[in-house]
C-alpha cells in the first residue's frame, strides 16, 4: 500500500471497518502501519509527512480503543478513548482519573522512561505538600503491540478533571491576559519548578502547552517531563516547532540547570500577557531570561519571594481574584 492511499483511507474511513476491513483487520493495520511509518517515508513532501503522521496516530489509536484494542502487558489497564494527543505520545483513558500514556514510536521510549524516572525522584524527595503540581506516576511498564512486535514503554499517571493549557488561556485572551491573573499562574508554576528543582531534576520543556490551570481554583500542573534531565546533562529533545521558546543552552545542546525553566518560565509568562505586562515584570522576566545560565537565579523558591515583592509594590495585598475562560 502506498504513502497517499493510506492517508486518503484514514481520511475517508467512517468507522472501523471502513478503515480495517472485516476479512483481515490485524493485516490491513499492519499495511497501514507499514505505510504511514517514517521510517518508510524517505525524503517525501513535509506536507505529506505530516498528514502521514497524523493518520497514523489515528490508526493506531482506533485499533487499540477498537477490535485490536488488547495490547499485551497492560497489567489489567483499560486502553479507553484517545484523550489528548502529547508531543511524543497519546493519551488514553485508563479509568479512575488516569491516563495511559503510550509513545506513538518506539524510539521514543527513552523519554518516556525519562519521565517515570523524574516523577518517580519528585514523589520520592519532594514535599508532599506541593506533590499536586506534578503528575503522580502510577506505573511504568512494557507494552508489546501484537500487530507489528515493536515494544513501547508505558507511563501511567494519575491526572486531575477541569484543566486548561496556557494555550487555552491565551486563545480566551488573545490581547492578553490581566497580569493580576497571570500573577497566580507564575507563583505556582514556580512552586512546580521549585519542587522539581530541590529533587535534582529539570524540566526541560516549560512551554505553555505543558503548563496546565484549573480556573476556579486557581491550581496549576507541569505536564510531560519526558524532555527531564537529572543532574547534570543537555535536554534530549525540543519539541517542534517551538525552538524559539528555548534558551540558548538548550538549542546547543550544553548541559541544562533550573535556570533554563526559570527563563523558559518568565517567556510563558510575558507571552501570555502580551501587550498588558507591566515594566516591572517585563524587567523582572528580563532578569530571569539572561543569555547565558550562569547569570541566570536558579532557585525557584528565592525567586517566588522576589516574585512577590514586585507583585506586592504593583497591586498591594494578595486577594483571590476569581478567573474564568469565558471573559
Amino acid at each position: 500500500m502506498r504513502t497517499e492511499e493510506a492517508i486518503r483511507l484514514v481520511s475517508a474511513a467512517r468507522g472501523d471497518a471502513d478503515l480495517f476491513g472485516t476479512d483481515a483487520p490485524a493485516r490491513r493495520y499492519r499495511e497501514l502501519v507499514t505505510a504511514l511509518h517514517p521510517d518508510r517515508l524517505g525524503a517525501v513532501d513535509p506536507g505529506v509527512c505530516a498528514a502521514a503522521s497524523d493518520a497514523l496516530s489515528e490508526v493506531t489509536a482506533r485499533w487499540r480503543a477498537g477490535r485490536g484494542g488488547r495490547l499485551g502487558n497492560l497489567r489489567g489497564y483499560p486502553l479507553g478513548r484517545l484523550a489528548y494527543r502529547g508531543d511524543v505520545a497519546d493519551l488514553h483513558d485508563a479509568g479512575a482519573d488516569r491516563l495511559l500514556k503510550l509513545p506513538r514510536d518506539p524510539a521514543d521510549n527513552d523519554l518516556m522512561a525519562r519521565e517515570a524516572r523524574a516523577l518517580r525522584l519528585i514523589a520520592e524527595r519532594g514535599d508532599p505538600r506541593h506533590l499536586p503540581y506534578v503528575p503522580r506516576l502510577i506505573d511504568h511498564l512494557p507494552a508489546r503491540d501484537p500487530a507489528t512486535g515493536a515494544e513501547r514503554l508505558v507511563n501511567v499517571v494519575a491526572t486531575a478533571p477541569g484543566l486548561h493549557s496556557l494555550d487555552e488561556v491565551r486563545r480566551a485572551y488573545p490581547d492578553g491576559l490581566d497580569p493580576r491573573d497571570a500573577a497566580w499562574m507564575w507563583r505556582r508554576l514556580l512552586v512546580a519548578l521549585g519542587l522539581a528543582h530541590r529533587a535534582g531534576v529539570v524540566h526541560g520543556a516549560v512551554l505553555p502547552r505543558h503548563v496546565l490551570i484549573e480556573p476556579d481554583a486557581h491550581g496549576v500542573v507541569l505536564v510531560d517531563w519526558c524532555f527531564a534531565v537529572v543532574g547534570e546533562g543537555a535536554v534530549p529533545a525540543l519539541v517542534p516547532g517551538h525552538e524559539a521558546w528555548y534558551p540558548a543552552e538548550v538549542t546547543a545542546r550544553r548541559s541544562a540547570g533550573p535556570g533554563t525553566d526559570l527563563a523558559m518560565a518568565a517567556g510563558c509568562m510575558t507571552w501570555l500577557m502580551a501587550d498588558r505586562a507591566p515594566r516591572e515584570l517585563r524587567a523582572f522576566a528580563a532578569g530571569c531570561r539572561r543569555p547565558k545560565l550562569a547569570a541566570r537565579p536558579d532557585d525557584a523558591w528565592r525567586l517566588l519571594g522576589e516574585l512577590d515583592e514586585v507583585l506586592d509594590r504593583l497591586f498591594g495585598p494578595r486577594t483571590f481574584r476569581p478567573f474564568t475562560l469565558n471573559p
